[in-house]
């Protein structure tokens, strides 16, 4: 079974938050936040504007994406929980080269 998406709604998959604080301490499952960040997995082919010309989406699969913490809607596919949101939700992509040049 496959999913894809109408319009401008995306399919994301949440990326889990470390559980273990900078300075070492374990944070419990029931005092984990969910997490405000994920990955893309499908797009709808984008939004019609006034005249009806189909407008494309920002984002495209596998961006990392960060939205707020009460955007789209849970949902389970294939035994996996995923969320489908608005492209509208979406704050921002998360660039490759900056998360690699924080790191080094």
């Amino acid at each position: 079974m496959t999913f894809r998406p109408l319009h401008d709604r995306i399919l994301v998959r949440r990326i889990e938050a470390d559980e273990k604080t900078a300075g070492g301490i374990i944070i419990p499952d029931t005092a984990k936040e969910k997490p405000q960040e994920g990955e893309v997995i499908a797009t709808g082919p984008g939004a019609r504007d006034e005249s009806g010309q189909l407008q494309p989406l920002d984002v495209k699969v596998g961006d990392r994406i960060l939205f707020g913490k009460w955007s789209g809607t849970e949902i389970r596919l294939k035994s996996e929980e995923l969320l489908i949101m608005k492209e509208s939700d979406v704050m921002g992509v998360i660039e490759a080269e900056n998360v690699a040049k924080r790191a080094a």
